[in-house]
C-alpha cells in the first residue's frame, strides 16, 4: 500500500501530536469567544442621577415604572401644562403604597395613547363607506366608480 492511500484511521498518532491537536482546538475555541465579551466603559455620574438611584432603591417596581414615566420629557411637559410640578409628582409617587402604585401603573398600561380612538373610528367608517361605494352598494363619494 502506498503512503497516499493510507487512511488516517489506520495510522497511529503519537501522544504529542494528539496533545497539539487538542491544544490547537482549545485555542481556536477560546479565541472565537474573545470577541463576544463586551468592553466595560466607565463614565462620570452626576449627583442628580445618583440621588435619584438612591431614592428609588426602596421603591416597588410599579413605583419605579411611574417615576420612569414622569422622567420622560413629554410627560413632564404635559404635567407642567396641567399645572403640576414634576418634582411634586415624584414625591407623591414615592408616597404611594404598593397597591396604589400597581393600580395606577395598570391604569396607565390600559389607557389609550391617542385621542381615545376617535380618529381610529373615523378612519374605519371612511374605509367602510369607500369599500361599499366601490362595490356599488352605496354612492357616498363622487370620486369612486362602482364595479357593477
Amino acid at each position: 500500500m502506498t503512503a497516499a492511500r493510507r487512511s488516517p484511521v489506520s495510522s497511529r498518532a503519537t501522544p504529542a501530536a494528539i496533545a497539539r491537536r487538542r491544544l490547537a482546538g482549545l485555542l481556536a475555541v477560546s479565541l472565537s469567544f474573545g470577541g463576544i465579551v463586551g468592553n466595560a466603559q466607565a463614565g462620570m455620574v452626576d449627583a442628580e442621577s445618583l440621588a435619584r438611584a438612591e431614592a428609588q432603591a426602596g421603591l416597588s417596581p410599579a413605583q419605579r415604572q411611574l417615576l420612569a414615566a414622569v422622567d420622560r420629557a413629554e410627560v413632564a411637559q404635559a404635567l407642567v401644562a396641567r399645572g403640576v410640578d414634576p418634582a411634586q409628582a415624584r414625591l407623591r409617587i414615592a408616597a404611594l403604597s404598593d397597591e396604589q402604585a400597581q393600580a395606577l401603573a395598570a391604569e396607565m398600561d390600559r389607557a389609550p395613547a391617542g385621542a381615545d380612538g376617535v380618529l381610529d373610528t373615523l378612519v374605519f367608517i371612511f374605509l367602510v363607506l369607500l369599500v361599499t361605494d366601490i362595490l356599488g352598494f352605496t354612492k357616498v363619494f363622487p370620486f369612486t366608480r362602482s364595479i357593477r
